[in-house]
């Protein structure tokens, strides 16, 4: 399904929307904290400071302060530990775009609410019951994770809704028993997920209103306002995932606003999983929404990158600190889907399609009982981080391996001056022992390879396993560390050409201050094309409309629908820009033949859901490469590519000039990130910055 954004101009030219201030985007990552900052210009600044676990608050605001002094050594903060930020930078802040983790990790982690779910009576076991698959097809004993409330935590109602109306009536009595029930149990949030309450809300809406007023201060989720369409079980897990998330990202998100007003900048915006951003009261009263905020950015930032280069199809892939990210991008916008899971929990929201694998730059490295090397899915994290930057760590990653390599410069400090120590970082490798390779470069070129191979199953999972070919699209590898890999990645998926973006290693928080202002609105539908009037379809769809106004004054209104042949498991999201059924039709048709390589042959379609999207584009940066100047490689340099020691060239990445042409082998060494450019790979710059390698 292709995210509901359009594709965007070419943004070589920047600076269109940008205000009459700053917008700065902020990614909260594992190890590093990065920093993106928009002029009203287009021109773009960045900074990176350590991560802080503890308080990832205290990080962002330490990147504020970075940017406010204007320190420009290496592009990174200098930034002392003082959690509290300046009150106001050189240049206002007009809008502050954060991508958070906090969700993600509450999943990850389960450091969620404890959550009594209120459903109709007979259906207490859905979530356990789930849809009766394998965890794994080929794995006898794994199992699907636990859902996120307890069986005895789970009040049933007694009522029926059904397909066409009411079946068994919801009683005052009943209410009054649930409330009381509920109230009993001393839960932290609740979750309401009726039968057929996608189709006729009426008894979860006085569920909800009377638990709202029984339980004044617990937060209450009704799954026809998180999730309004069909699919039971998908509709009560998301519905679940709310009413888990909704305490621990409202209290992180009002403390964190407050904390932003206080130091001077205009508003703070949310990233969202769809690749959108909405303000603080909003996210946080819908937090499922947040699960992927984070890795999202990534994509936005990564679809920026290709228009300036003129390409509309890529892979892409954000490596960072504690796992790597794999998207894709078709007809220029990020590709979404609406059946994925986070922590093995559904979640059926709209989000950017993301893959993730634990094959970070703080992954560790080990051997398993059976004697095979292994990478992940444990971090070092930003504390103690990995051995090489002497903060106590002592066990092995994947930064480690890189140093031990040559691909990284043990000279050249990183965020917060984290110098790397080579010595350490071999001292790590050998602690693997015999069984993984011997020496450290042995061991170190062996996690390099099983990190590489897990980040390219990620690629396939979202490529091949989805009908698409990865050799007739480009790979963008970014994060901390995603362009060390990217020739590894490429040559493994065959694909023949590369795009390191202009500051890669910050090119999620470019993303996030550049992104949308976004709203999804959804409603189920479930009627036939044929014999559907225009009128019935342009009634469904007007109050979507409606409150996408609403919530987004002024934006951009799109409509789309969800459709499938008649009989079908899923669906497949296409343009609905008129009221005409047929039309809509003929789009659907087209779309599936594209995906699956057949029409239906003559099946009848059904339109199942209707969505609107609400959009406010963000501003475009100006990738200029023209105030750069090198034309000549620093130096030479020995490193250790796939077991063999070779001699390449080493350029200044942020300084590289449009047109220079560097052929491989070659480390690109940049003040936000590293590249390696192997053997039989040519890179030419692009005047953007980027650099674009193609098989030589």
């Amino acid at each position: 399904m292709a995210n509901p954004q359009s594709a965007i101009p070419n943004p070589q030219s920047g600076g269109e929307g940008g205000g009459g201030a700053v917008r700065v985007g902020v990614d909260v990552g594992g190890t590093f904290t990065d920093l993106a900052a928009l002029t009203p210009d287009g021109a773009i600044e960045v900074r990176k400071v350590a991560t802080t676990p503890d308080d990832p608050a205290v990080g962002m605001f330490r990147a504020l302060d970075a940017l406010a002094t204007r320190d420009e050594r290496r592009g990174t903060s200098a930034a002392t530990s003082r959690p509290v930020p300046r009150p106001s930078s050189p240049v206002p802040i007009d809008v502050l775009i954060h991508g958070t983790t906090i969700a993600t990790n509450a999943l990850l982690e389960r450091r969620g609410a404890r959550v009594v779910l209120v459903t109709t009576r007979g259906f207490e076991d859905l979530l356990w019951l789930g849809r009766q698959d394998r965890a794994a097809l080929y794995d006898l004993a794994r199992h699907h994770p636990p859902p996120l409330v307890a069986r005895e935590d789970v009040v049933p109602a007694g009522e029926r809704m059904g397909p066409t109306g009411v079946l068994e009536p919801l009683t005052d009595g009943e209410v009054a028993r649930v409330v009381a029930a509920v109230r009993a149990l001393a839960p932290e949030a609740v979750a309401i997920a009726l039968l057929f309450a996608f189709r006729d809300p009426t008894h979860e809406r006085r569920l909800a209103s009377a638990l709202r007023d029984g339980l004044p201060h617990v937060p209450v989720a009704a799954s026809h306002e998180v999730l309004p369409l069909f699919r039971e079980f998908e509709r009560t897990s998301t519905t679940t995932v709310e009413a888990y998330l909704r305490p621990r990202v409202s209290t992180y998100l009002e403390r964190l606003d407050g904390g932003v007003r206080q130091s001077g900048i205009g508003a703070l915006c949310i990233m969202t999983s769809s690749g959108g951003t909405r303000a603080p009261a909003a996210a946080a009263a819908h937090a499922a929404s947040l699960a992927l905020s984070g890795p999202a950015g990534g994509v936005v930032g990564a679809r920026l990158v290709a228009a300036a280069v003129g390409l509309s199809d890529l892979l892409t892939l954000d490596m960072g600190g504690t796992s790597a990210d794999a998207s894709l991008v078709v007809g220029g916008a990020p590709l979404a889907d609406s059946a994925g899971a986070v922590g093995g929990v559904p979640l059926a929201l709209p989000a950017v399609l993301i893959e993730t694998v634990s094959a970070g730059g703080g992954s560790i490295a080990r051997v398993d009982e059976g004697g095979a090397l292994r990478v992940g899915p444990e971090s070092a994290g930003a504390v103690p981080g990995p051995a090489c930057y002497g903060r106590g760590g002592e066990r092995p990653t994947v930064t480690d391996a890189c140093l031990a390599l040559g691909w990284l410069d043990a000279g050249s400090p990183l965020a917060d001056d984290v110098r790397l120590d080579t010595a350490a970082a071999e001292r790590a490798l050998l602690r693997l022992g015999p069984a993984a390779g011997g020496d450290s470069t042995r061991v170190a070129a062996g996690i390099v390879a099983v990190a590489g191979a897990a980040m390219a199953r990620a690629l396939k999972r979202v490529s091949v396993a989805r009908g698409l070919d990865p050799r007739r699209m480009a790979l963008l590898p970014f994060g901390g560390a995603g362009a060390l890999f990217g020739c590894q990645l490429a040559d493994a998926l065959g694909m023949g050409t590369i795009v390191i973006p202009p500051h890669p290693g910050t090119l999620s928080a470019l993303g996030l201050a550049s992104a949308a202002e976004r709203a999804d609105l959804l409603a189920s539908f479930h009627r036939p094309v044929d014999g559907l009037e225009p009128r019935a379809l342009a009634l469904a769809f007007a109050p979507l409309l409606a409150e996408g106004a609403r919530q987004i004054p002024g934006g951009t209104l799109r409509r789309y629908a969800d459709c499938r042949f008649a009989g079908q498991g899923y669906e497949v999201t296409v343009p609905a820009d008129g009221d005409e059924p047929a039309r809509i039709r003929d789009e659907f048709l087209a779309a599936h033949r594209r995906r699956y390589g057949h029409g239906g042959g003559g099946l009848a379609v059904e339109i199942v859901n209707l969505r609107v999207v609400a959009l406010r584009e963000g501003p475009l940066p100006s990738f200029d490469g023209k105030t750069r100047t090198g034309r000549r490689p620093q130096g030479p340099r020995a490193f250790v590519v796939r077991g063999e020691r070779v001699t390449g060239s080493v350029w200044a990445l942020d300084e590289l000039a449009g047109g220079v042409t560097i052929q491989g082998p070659a480390i690109l060494a940049g003040r936000d990130a590293t590249a390696l450019v192997e053997s039989g790979w040519c890179g030419t710059v692009h005047p953007s910055g980027a650099v674009l390698l193609e098989r030589t």
